[in-house]
């Protein structure tokens, strides 16, 4: 009868000695940590390729494309005749958006009249084009403002009262949840959450599954003869106390490496990320002891990824995404786990404010260890009787 003591050294010697394993819990958490934020260093696009499509050519409107040139999000590369000739230039890779502005520029502004300034870009990224309006509005807007308060002058207005009663409304923009407004802040913390839950989540699947899979081709192992209680919290102890540190170096040296804000102290941190971590875990034991292939688990969670990150609703909204898919995630640990570490870490929120998130995660935790139990002890009942029929 093999001892717990035993159990956990050789659950600790399977988890060591196989480097695919290994090389997805320890080495995925390194890779990713690495990887996934470099395109998003530099927060917000700056200086992306703009064409000029100037239909007016008076002084006006070549101040307008100085304006714009002179933003931090756009860069005047050229000047073409028409628009085909500058929507060609964006097909070819050779320019991300275009500004037009329209014959008679400089007539109608001084008639008073509406002039309605063309913006383009190229909407396959979304931030790209975002920053490429956003530039764009800033410079054409900025002109208006100049047009308005001159004629404000004109009319015998003071200085003060023309610069600032151009506009009825004055905006004080104030950034509380991204203070860079930029997208390293706004989408690495909850997908770092998602990594550690899928990475963690493979890792267990791998185990279990390696274990069926060697039973299923005859092998012996001591996890056939193991009582299940005590090989399930071997297998706990094995995983969860060895995957503290990925979290600690995702969510605290990592953060701190690229600069992302933190609010919530460590420990907050911490106390939120143990039911995620043993839900997550649980929930992988569980993966793990349904599957006879080792290859299976780890397809299919990479599968999951993406749509995981989109119910979340912190990158989609979640009004948008329908209701049995809302349902179902509440069912993941992913889900409350992205949404609390964000409300915790990155909104300021008290731990009283995301108890209830946290309760569900414990919730889970009960739920997949007790299919967790079951699922070892049906695996161990059914598997002898597999490999014996596939040997006759």
């Amino acid at each position: 009868m093999l001892g717990f003591f035993d159990l956990l050294r050789l659950e600790l010697r399977s988890l060591f000695a196989d480097r695919a394993i290994l090389l997805t819990l320890f080495g995925g958490i390194l890779f990713y940590s690495f990887l996934y934020p470099q395109p998003y260093l530099k927060q917000t696009p700056r200086e992306l390729p703009v064409v000029l499509v100037n239909e007016d050519g008076s002084q006006l409107s070549r101040r307008l494309a100085f304006m714009a040139d002179a933003t931090p999000e756009v860069k005047l590369v050229d000047e073409v005749a028409s628009l085909e000739e500058a929507q060609r230039r964006i097909n070819a890779g050779e320019a991300r958006g275009l500004l037009h502005i329209p014959r008679h520029f400089y007539r109608d502004i001084m008639l008073g009249r509406t002039v309605t300034l063309g913006y383009a870009g190229d909407s396959s990224y979304f931030l790209v084009y975002g920053s490429i309006v956003q530039g764009l509005a800033s410079a054409g807007g900025t002109l208006a403002a100049q047009i308005k308060v001159s004629r404000l002058l004109a009319h015998g207005e003071p200085l003060p009262g023309a610069s600032q009663g151009w506009s009825a409304v004055s905006l004080n923009l104030v950034p509380v949840f991204n203070p860079t407004m930029g997208y390293l802040n706004y989408v690495v913390p909850g997908v770092f959450v998602l990594i550690l839950h899928q990475i963690l989540l493979m890792g267990a699947a791998l185990l279990g599954s390696t274990q069926n899979q060697i039973t299923v081709r005859g092998g012996k192992g001591y996890w056939q003869l193991a009582p299940t209680g005590p090989l399930l919290l071997a297998r706990t102890l094995v995983i969860a106390v060895p995957y503290f540190i990925p979290i600690t170096y995702m969510l605290g040296f990592c953060f701190d490496a690229y600069g992302i804000a933190r609010e919530a102290s460590a420990s907050e941190v911490l106390l939120f990320a143990l039911p995620f971590e043993l839900a997550t875990l649980m929930l992988g034991i569980l993966i793990g002891a349904l599957c006879t292939r080792r290859d299976i688990p780890s397809q299919a969670i990479l599968l999951s990824s993406m749509p995981l990150v989109f119910v979340a609703g912190f990158i989609w909204p979640i009004e948008m995404v329908p209701e049995p898919l809302v349902w179902l995630s509440y069912w993941l640990p992913s889900t409350a786990g992205m949404q609390g570490m964000l409300r915790l870490n990155q909104m300021g929120a008290d731990f009283a404010q995301v108890q209830p998130l946290w309760w569900r995660l414990w919730g889970l935790t009960l739920l997949y260890g007790a299919l967790s139990w079951w699922a070892l002890h049906w695996r161990k009942r059914s598997l002898p009787m597999t490999a014996m029929a596939r040997g006759a």
